[in-house]
């Protein structure tokens, strides 16, 4: 018995070091004895998978590769990244320098090839500086990739792709994503102003199995073409939203979920008028939902909710202004019926100032899950630019977001319960550079954006890390800004904990319990 239970606690130690998910708790269930028995140690591997970028042979896209500095790492690891194109990704980009089939590192602006065609290499030579790469096209691959060692901890890669015109015309831009097993998309549309796809990538070496439903204002959509679609191993499939219903819905809420696998899945959302944007999925379902960095100069916000349970839902909508929270006049409260999609105009909701958007649906036995996103716009009409904000997670202690430039950067903070003190760091850039660091202090309930450090000397694009040292909850989102032809595109990515490090048991304290026994 004796054996069993130490060959248990071995096992777990080695699984939550190597994937970040596994934790253990102590017998006692008290912080004080799980701060005795547990251990914060850098998780050992990272997967990310970006979607294909565009369908448009317009397209530009610049990827960016960035992992911050952790205490604790081993000094050996790698980044891969390979093609999404259903072969094994075995002979992909390897660790810093040369890749293991790749031509070397990259930079913005400089294509330099990759496993396939369109496809980028990047090669990182340490963590704290990012490297870069950019490929043109349609026919720029998905991709997928992992991150072992010292590049593990935090890894992040963000993909930004400026499309000169036609249907999503203008700057789109995601976060990587992760594989998981459920996702929420409230903001998807088939209407006929829209071109929406839900991209599905699979990272594994089994083909993933997956369901994908719609629900619009009048509840779920009858479509048995979502039900069991196979995404090869390795590889990924873009499925077009209005090929699942043939209803015109303005403002849907698209779910899936994975019967078998694992998928990362992102929406593609484009509009003939307004641009386009990635749409990534919303946090899990939460009484409590944070939409942070709205940009002051939106002229027109709606707000997309769902509540996916069997009870309806009264969310209490509340602005993180500036100078704190504040209910909006006249959207003081949105009803929600149980597997309806409701969308709401907020009109010009920050009024020249940073905002970001709380949403709550009572407290205790009260309180309803639910999800939600934010479409935005900026510009006069004719002129207009579409991006979208999800609710996301908070920073419970590092997150970091890759390819900021010098200008066109805003990086907005939101502190909920208490104060909340934070370091932003923003690192050396992907051709020279030093990085640099300052602190902040938010007040509760209010939103700022923060005067950016700028990397001295600072050539390409870098990195921002967000690391939160005392107080309440902080909520973070970062936005690119440009300008095509007066038009004024942008991109808003949100910032959820990294997940970096993970709690190991410290087997040594545990098995002098155990001998005992």
């Amino acid at each position: 018995m004796k054996r069993t239970t130490l060959s248990l606690i071995a096992g777990t130690a080695a699984l939550a070091a190597v994937t970040g998910f596994a934790t253990m708790n102590s017998p006692a269930g008290s912080e004080e004895s799980t701060a005795r028995t547990a251990a914060q140690l850098p998780v050992e591997r990272s997967s990310r998978l970006c979607p294909a970028p565009s369908n448009s042979d317009l397209a530009d896209t610049v990827y960016t590769s960035f992992t911050p500095v952790t205490k604790g790492t081993d000094e050996q690891g790698k980044v891969r990244l390979a093609a999404a194109d259903g072969q094994s990704p075995e002979n992909s980009t390897g660790e810093g320098g040369k890749g293991e089939g790749g031509k070397g590192g990259g930079k913005a602006g400089g294509k330099t090839g990759g496993t396939s065609a369109g496809a980028p290499t990047l090669n990182p030579k340490e963590p704290g500086t990012p490297v870069a790469d950019d490929t043109s096209g349609a026919e720029t691959p998905a991709l997928t990739g992992t991150a072992t060692g010292r590049f593990a901890p935090g890894w992040t890669v963000q993909q930004t792709t400026e499309v000169a015109a036609g249907a999503g015309r203008g700057l789109l831009g995601t976060a990587c994503g992760l594989p998981d097993t459920e996702f929420w998309f409230p903001g998807a549309s088939t209407a006929a102003s829209r071109t929406d796809y839900v991209h599905l990538t699979n990272p594994d070496d089994s083909a993933a199995v997956v369901d994908v439903e719609l629900y619009g204002k009048g509840g779920v959509l009858k479509s048995t073409v979502g039900d069991g679609i196979t995404v090869k191993p390795h590889a990924s499939e873009p499925i077009l939203l209005s090929t699942l219903t043939e209803a015109d819905e303005k403002d849907l809420t698209v779910h899936v979920s994975v019967r078998s696998g694992r998928v990362a899945a992102a929406v593609l959302a484009l509009d003939g008028q307004r641009g386009g944007d990635w749409l990534a999925p919303t946090t899990d379902p939460a009484a409590r939902l944070v939409l942070p960095g709205i940009p002051k100069d939106a002229t027109d916000v709606t707000l997309v909710a769902f509540a996916p349970g069997e009870a309806d839902a009264d969310l209490k909508v509340r602005l993180a202004s500036p100078s704190g929270l504040i209910t909006p006049a006249g959207h003081e409260a949105v009803h929600l019926k149980a597997g309806m999609t409701t969308a709401v105009d907020l009109g010009d909701l920050t009024r020249g100032e940073a905002g970001s958007l709380v949403l709550t649906s009572g407290e205790g036995e009260g309180a309803v899950p639910v999800v939600a996103a934010l479409r935005v716009l900026r510009g006069k009409s004719g002129k207009q630019e579409t991006a979208f904000v999800p609710a996301t997670a908070p920073v419970d202690t590092r997150a970091s977001v890759a390819g900021n430039d010098a200008k066109g950067t805003v990086l907005s903070l939101t502190a909920l319960g208490t104060s909340v003190t934070v370091r932003v760091t923003a690192s050396a850039g992907s051709e020279g550079g030093t990085a640099t660091t300052k602190q902040y202090t938010l007040k509760a309930g209010a939103t700022e954006n923060v005067a950016l450090p700028v990397p001295e000397g600072l050539k390409g694009t870098y990195a921002l890390t967000v690391e939160r040292l005392s107080g309440g909850q902080v909520y973070a989102s970062r936005t690119l800004e440009r300008t095509y032809e007066g038009v004024p595109a942008f991109t808003v990515q949100t910032l959820p904990d990294d997940r970096g490090t993970v709690a190991v048991p410290r087997a040594d304290q545990d098995l002098s319990v155990l001998q005992k026994r």
